[in-house]
């Protein structure tokens, strides 16, 4: 029977992005990785950089930065239960996104949306 665990293979970060779905294509997370959207262990690299046990990748993904530790390895895509075990959040970039996500609700409610404001000027 074939072993399911990669550990033992070498992988590519795009294709571990793409596996640990951060990204939906390896194209994409291609694209993320040469864009300078995706720092491995502090660094920028290349697509082709060999993913290692215990690296921190620090990516971005629209308005939210993550920071990340590798804990397993897999070049195969499967479901999010799977893929949510090969790596681990730190602390700090949960409790960081969570306080950024209050700021944009705070922000949210200082500056109406633009749609609205015109509605609300046709109405009266």
């Amino acid at each position: 029977m074939k072993d399911n665990s990669d550990s033992n293979q070498a992988v590519r970060l795009d294709k571990w992005l793409w596996a640990a779905r951060f990204y939906k294509t390896r194209a994409m997370a291609r694209e993320m990785i040469d864009g300078g959207k995706v720092h491995y262990n502090g660094q920028r690299s290349k697509p082709s950089k060999v993913v290692e046990l215990g690296a921190e990748i620090k990516l971005r993904q629209g308005n939210d930065e993550r920071t990340i530790e590798v804990l397993a390895l897999s070049s195969h895509r499967r479901g999010a239960p799977e893929a949510q075990q090969l790596y681990r959040e730190t602390e700090a970039s949960m409790a960081n996104r969570e306080k950024i996500a209050i700021a944009r609700k705070m922000n949210a409610l200082t500056n109406p949306n633009s749609v609205l404001s015109r509605h609300w000027e046709i109405v009266f």
